[in-house]
């Protein structure tokens, strides 16, 4: 009888079951995600357009190469007709943090190859991450399934970052960020402006993929009707924006939060700090930590969040160089001064301590705000993952941090009660910077939650 129940036993001996992607924890988002923020901060050409578009196709990569381990959630690449991405063994186990760390790695140098030469010790990071993680996991699970695991990663990264290639107007556009443009001209378009005169940054980025946001949904709404009439809504917007920041500069009542606010939010400038669609990966590297997120969590959030931030960059660029509209420095140093004197001198607060200029503004229309459409998308994602849950049964209070030991600027850490506050601290910044007229911060934030909405809508859920 004994013989019998151990041959019996053997007969019906079940496999132990292969560890999902939920069974780890998020740290290799969290690491890879610091890793990206250092390189943005020195990354010449990838401000705007670029840098939510790498953030894009590297969630979204890190998704598919993971999403067979995540049983209640569901591929997307079938949504998209040319794309391919490698089959997977389901008999097979997988240390899913490995796969992760090589599709970071394998996309982040192609993405900055440019930085290896420029810039070799932020390049050099990304080696270094790579083979950091790679001699962790080794300790982990056995040299099998970690060659398995890491091959992984690096097939579906290929194939994406392949894919990425077939889109002519986004591939390595950053090597040539301001081609030949032919800008409208006369009162009311836009003009580079002083002191600097940057000719157009990516006139042509509308043209860009997009992961879900049609076509049709990428213009924005008209702007307010131009005019110089000083009781118009648009000389309106242009004294708002006027009086705020003299007001700022003259230390009248509030300057100190109203610098604060600008200061805070800005990320404008190339070497001094990560670029404004980054920033919203730092709030979210802080929330997820803060939540102890497992990874399958992370990497629904993070492709979510890249593909977002991609798609509000298309539509915000698109929509910006069909109106071609000018930036309140032009309109109020141009129209203002018959009304106020002070105002033919006018300059905004946005200085770059880098090249030394002073009282600078972007180089690219001002309607609508880019800032605005990417705080409205990640606010959005954001929202949709912490927000009205069961652990947070309304909106979620955080402080922002990303500055704190910031001393070129007020680096003060902000007080959030909720992540559409985000959006529209993120959005009013603009206004006593002196960059933007209110108009392209309220439709920046519309089209950005758009943005979201629609990747929300995605089939994510089985």
């Amino acid at each position: 009888m004994s013989i019998l129940l151990f041959q019996s036993c053997r007969e019906y001996e079940v496999e132990p079951p292969k560890a999902v992607v939920s069974a780890y924890d998020c740290d290799v988002f969290l690491k890879w995600n610091d890793v990206f923020l250092q390189i943005d901060r020195y990354a010449v050409g990838y401000r705007p357009g670029p840098v939510p578009h790498a953030l894009g196709y590297m969630g979204f990569a890190a998704y598919e190469a993971v999403v067979p381990g995540m049983p209640g959630h569901n591929s997307l690449a079938n949504l998209y007709s040319d794309l391919a991405i490698p089959k997977f063994d389901e008999g097979q186990e997988y240390y899913w943090p490995a796969v992760i760390n090589e599709v970071y790695a394998f996309m982040m140098k192609r993405f900055f190859f440019h930085m290896e030469t420029a810039y070799p010790n932020e390049f050099g990071l990304v080696e270094e991450m790579r083979q950091q993680l790679h001699n962790e996991y080794a300790l982990r699970t056995t040299p099998e399934i970690l060659e398995r695991s890491e091959a992984r990663g690096v097939e579906v990264a290929r194939a994406i970052y392949d894919w990425e290639k077939e889109d002519i107007h986004a591939h390595n556009a950053f090597l040539n960020p301001q081609p030949p443009y032919n800008a409208p001209t006369g009162p009311g378009f836009w003009e580079p402006t002083i002191p600097d005169f940057v000719q157009a940054l990516f006139p042509f980025w509308g043209q860009v993929r997009t992961f879900a946001l049609r076509e049709e949904e990428q213009l924005a709404r008209l702007p307010i009707p131009y005019s110089e009439n000083p009781q118009s809504l648009f000389f309106s917007q242009a004294l708002e924006v006027f009086s705020t920041v003299k007001n700022i500069k003259e230390n009248g009542p509030g300057a100190y939060e109203q610098r604060w606010l600008a200061e805070f939010w800005s990320d404008d400038i190339l070497g001094l700090t990560f670029s404004p669609p980054a920033r919203l990966i730092a709030v979210a590297n802080q929330v997820v930590k803060s939540e102890t997120m497992d990874l399958e969590g992370a990497a629904e959030l993070y492709a979510k969040m890249g593909m977002a931030l991609n798609d509000i960059g298309v539509a915000v660029w698109q929509s910006k160089y069909v109106y071609n509209l000018e930036r309140p420095v032009s309109y109020i140093r141009r129209v203002m001064p018959q009304y106020y004197p002070d105002a033919a001198n006018w300059t905004t607060l946005l200085n770059n301590p880098v090249s030394g200029y002073q009282g600078i503004t972007p180089a690219f229309p001002a309607y609508p705000s880019g800032h605005s459409g990417f705080g409205g998308a990640g606010g959005k994602i954001l929202s949709d993952f912490f927000e009205f849950k069961s652990n947070h049964p309304g909106t979620y209070t955080f402080t922002d941090r990303c500055h704190i030991n910031r001393s070129e600027f007020i680096g003060t850490p902000r007080t959030l009660a909720s992540f559409k506050d985000l959006a529209y601290e993120d959005a009013y910044s603009r206004i006593p910077l002196g960059v933007h007229f209110r108009m392209d911060c309220d439709e920046g934030v519309r089209l950005g939650e758009l943005a979201a909405q629609r990747v929300l809508e995605l089939p994510w859920k089985k």
